[in-house]
């Protein structure tokens, strides 16, 4: 019921307008069959009086006498044909409404999973990059695909279980007026039959938080397995990863094999229940109740209505229940990466006219120093070179300077410009970044460069592939651009993706491009191909190239070795080396 009530609170007036159509429909629906009860009486009074019998005022029920009334106020006199009119009105009257009422709950449900999507999204690209880099990108893709569906449907339930109440409570009122004493009875088996059975919805609920755990569980797993198959496969080991992938599976279908047992209960008791409150209530109208025949008929109508609300209720609980935890799950990773939000105080608009600089920088992963007092400089428009051994902070060096990363001592320098007074969503609009396995969609070359942005134009596309030294083979593919790349671009080589990436880079036309080891997967001839590309670009942008490899060192105009945490210049325009052997030193 929270969920209900916190999804009524998000939406109050489709909810609203929910539950009047449902009303109303279901007011339509007790009018309408309230209509033939005068029509009833007069067939069976009519039966009566030929048999020679009176007509007993007695048990002329008071809906009946409420319906005659309210047709006598509107002119209508009670004949067959006014009266079975009036009833298929009512009856076509519900139908719209339930329509109208159903095609809102369905838009709702719509609403709620896109918006629930849109707010994840939202919300974890607006998180600092400290809380993103440790989040397992299988639970994210569960939240979005799954989760939110599921939580939307929660609502779906929901919104039909309040539907039932309202109209249980029509026909309770119906039913209190035919015959107070048979209604106390139905109401009280159907309070008997929810308690009797609370404990199976229990049951669904707790199955209904295993599958979503166990969801998370498989399709998390499941991602990491499927992006490292290829290595895999190729060492025979699919097999293990399997046996993983099929014990959170079997799992799973644990958790369904309960819900759906709890589900089976669940409908197979309440059916006898129910049958043995109506033939009760009918038990005590026959022999104790002083009731028309007519009125006999209303009240089995409308009683047995009530109890099938009833247990049409339970079981849209019992779906709520299994839904829900799905809901709660989405809700906090919304609410936990709201709290990661990244916090952007900056104003000014950078230029990169001089140089980026960092200034005494120190930075620590959980307590593990990575830099300590490291300073260095990168001049606008060369090409400088990160280098050092895995883990001494070539990376954290990078992700300081786009201010995904933001230093605990000293500081990083635009120009003359703090990074803490700069505009970061305007100075990362000023980047192309480039990594060693850069991914490639399913796509054409067109929508791989441009990202399907609007305002790139294949003409942009054009100039980017030409920047990154891939015009000449984009062009001899058989579609040129238009032609798709397959998955992860494994229809092209090793360096023919890195330049798709570096002109995806490109197109942008930025200030700072950075390739964090772009070269180091790529064979000594291509890795030179590349670096003649950026050797291209000197003087138009600022480059920055992370890499173990000695190539890339001997183009740079200016170089670092990282170590230990302490920043070393190697190398700087005079072209002379300070490290004799830059690869026995770790580099």
């Amino acid at each position: 019921m929270k969920l209900l009530l916190t999804l009524a609170r998000q939406y109050p007036w489709r909810t609203l307008l929910t539950l009047l159509g449902i009303s109303f429909a279901g007011i339509s629906e007790g009018f309408g069959v309230s209509a033939l009860l005068p029509l009833l009486n007069t067939v069976f009074n009519q039966k009566i009086q030929a048999s020679g019998g009176g007509v007993s005022s007695e048990l002329t029920s008071l809906l009946d006498q409420v319906v005659q009334s309210v047709l006598a106020a509107v002119g209508l006199s009670p004949t067959v044909a006014a009266l079975l009119s009036l009833f298929v009105g009512c009856i076509i009257l519900k139908c719209v409404l339930l329509f109208l009422a159903n095609k809102q709950i369905g838009y709702t449900v719509a609403l709620i999973a896109t918006e629930m999507r849109m707010t994840l999204l939202r919300s974890l690209f607006a998180s600092r990059w400290e809380y993103f880099i440790r989040q397992p990108i299988g639970q994210l893709t569960n939240g979005i695909a799954f989760e939110a569906h599921r939580a939307s449907t929660a609502f779906h339930f929901g919104a039909k279980m309040a539907a039932m109440v309202i109209e249980s409570l029509i026909y309770i009122a119906l039913a209190f007026m035919v015959s107070w004493k048979a209604t106390l009875l139905a109401c009280g088996g159907g309070f008997f039959i929810l308690v009797v059975l609370r404990r199976l919805i229990k049951k669904t609920r707790r199955a209904g938080r295993s599958q979503t755990t166990h969801m998370q569980d498989l399709v998390a797993q499941m991602t990491d397995i499927l992006i490292s198959i290829k290595p895999l496969k190729s060492m025979a080991r699919e097999e293990s990863a399997s046996a993983v992938l099929t014990d959170r599976t079997r799992k799973l279908n644990r958790a369904l094999q309960k819900q759906v047992l709890s589900k089976a209960a669940l409908g197979s008791f309440q059916e006898p229940l129910i049958m043995a409150f109506l033939v009760l209530c009918l038990y005590a109208a026959l022999s104790y109740w002083n009731l028309s025949l007519a009125s006999i008929m209303a009240m089995i109508f409308f009683i047995g209505k009530i109890l099938k609300q009833v247990q049409k209720i339970q079981n849209e609980y019992a779906n709520l229940a299994e839904y829900d935890s799905a809901y709660w799950s989405l809700i906090g990773k919304i609410e936990t990466a709201g709290r990661a939000r990244e916090v952007l105080t900056g104003s000014v608009a950078p230029e990169l006219k001089v140089s980026i600089h960092m200034d005494g920088v120190g930075f620590a992963y959980d307590e593990r120093p990575v830099l300590t007092d490291a300073s260095l400089e990168i001049p606008a428009g060369m090409l400088t070179v990160l280098c050092g051994p895995s883990g001494s902070g070539k990376t954290t060096i990078a992700d300081l300077l786009i201010a995904l990363l933001r230093p605990q001592q000293g500081e990083v320098w635009i120009d003359q410009l703090p990074m803490s007074q700069v505009d970061i969503h305007r100075w990362r609009q000023m980047i192309g970044y480039v990594t060693q396995e850069s991914l490639l969609l399913n796509d054409s070359v067109l929508q791989n460069v441009s990202l399907g942005q609007k305002t790139v134009t294949q003409q942009d596309v054009e100039e980017a592939l030409r920047a990154a030294g891939a015009w000449d083979f984009v062009q001899a593919m058989p579609q040129g651009v238009f032609s798709v790349v397959g998955e992860r671009g494994s229809v092209l080589s090793g360096g023919q993706r890195q330049r798709i990436a570096i002109a995806r880079a490109l197109v942008k036309h930025p200030k700072l491009l950075i390739l964090d080891e772009a070269t180091t997967a790529l064979d000594p001839k291509t890795e030179k191909e590349i670096c003649a590309t950026l050797q291209q670009l000197r003087g138009r942008i600022t480059m920055l190239a992370i890499s173990h490899q000695p190539t890339l060192l001997e183009c740079a105009d200016w170089a670092y070795q990282l170590k230990e945490g302490a920043v070393t210049l190697i190398k700087q325009p005079s072209g002379l080396l300070r490290l004799r052997d830059p690869i026995a030193a770790g580099l």
